[in-house]
């Protein structure tokens, strides 16, 4: 086995823990959270075909990628790691208008002093939507559990037990019978089946919807057109896209904005998304920050 590090530069308004641990993809195949010493690690397969294991760790102005490999990495490769390692942690994200937006409000300081506010999320659109539909109408555990299956069943193996999310054209060539029976996504066998095979035939192109140029309201369309995808889905994939303009409601932050706002007590969805109107762009950012506040407060309970 090889051995690369590589440092990677990050900005002042980067921090490594809180990233991680911004919400639940820390402790969903292929990342695994090593939770004693904040270490997260992941497996990339990378457009070579080399299969790497990447461990991750926070230092002051940098993330450290200790990268192992079976063979020496190419400088392309090496390059690769750098892009996709931004990639995951957002480090293209310029958060300064959002802390700006809220620095007037007393309650939302903490934000910015923590240096809250960017979410860990995939290398590539189709695993984060992969994963959001598997997050629907279930529990985590269940969640975990479908997305385990998946990596197992389909990814590349890096060693016997750690594997790589799999590719479009993998989960394409597999069957309904095979995602239903042996991954055990349900009754979203046959929504994750056409997403992949959409994307691998070039029918649709989700990464395209990176492009900050495109109205937010057209992602949104063309993500609920999509099978298994409402309207928590599409604005939890917003958020994973650094468009922050509709919440992404469900039950478990309904119940916590009653906690929070109203005693517990249930009130119309209208009168929740009034609260945040005035954020504009960032509401669903400020959100989901507000309903998430207990983990860091807590030490991240979440796994």
């Amino acid at each position: 086995m090889k051995h690369t590090v590589l440092l990677i530069r990050t900005k002042p308004d980067f921090d490594f823990t809180t990233t991680v641990y911004s919400h639940g993809w820390c402790s969903l195949p292929p990342f695994v959270l090593q939770r004693s010493s904040t270490l997260l690690e992941r497996v990339f397969t990378l457009s070579s075909g080399v299969v790497i294991l990447c461990t991750f760790t926070g230092r002051a102005g940098t993330i450290r990628a200790r990268v192992s490999a079976r063979h020496a990495l190419s400088s392309r490769d090496r390059a690769e790691v750098r892009t996709l390692s931004s990639r995951c942690f957002r480090l293209d994200e310029d958060l300064a208008p959002f802390y700006k937006a809220i620095a007037s409000d007393p309650q939302h300081r903490w934000i910015a002093e923590r240096r809250a506010g960017r979410m860990l999320r995939g290398p590539t659109v189709f695993e984060d939507l992969v994963k959001t539909i598997c997050t629907t109408n279930c529990s985590w555990a269940l969640t975990t559990a479908m997305v385990t299956n998946l990596c197992k069943t389909l990814g590349e193996p890096f060693e016997s037990d750690r594997f790589a999310f799999p590719t479009p054209r993998a989960l394409a060539a597999s069957s309904e019978r095979v995602i239903r029976r042996t991954i055990k996504v349900g009754y979203r066998a046959p929504f994750l089946l056409e997403l992949a095979r959409s994307i691998d035939s070039g029918k649709l192109d989700p990464e395209q919807w990176l492009d900050p140029l495109i109205p937010v309201d057209e992602v949104y369309r063309s993500l609920r057109n999509l099978k298994g995808v409402g309207d928590y889905a599409a604005g939890t994939m917003l958020k994973l896209l650094g468009r922050y303009d509709y919440l992404g409601l469900d039950s478990w932050v309904r119940a916590q904005y009653y906690r929070l706002h109203h005693g517990g007590r249930r009130v119309k969805d209208a009168t929740l998304a009034k609260r945040y109107q005035a954020f504009g762009r960032w509401r669903g950012l400020l959100f989901w920050l507000e309903m998430t506040r207990h983990w860091y407060d807590q030490k991240f309970p979440i796994v």
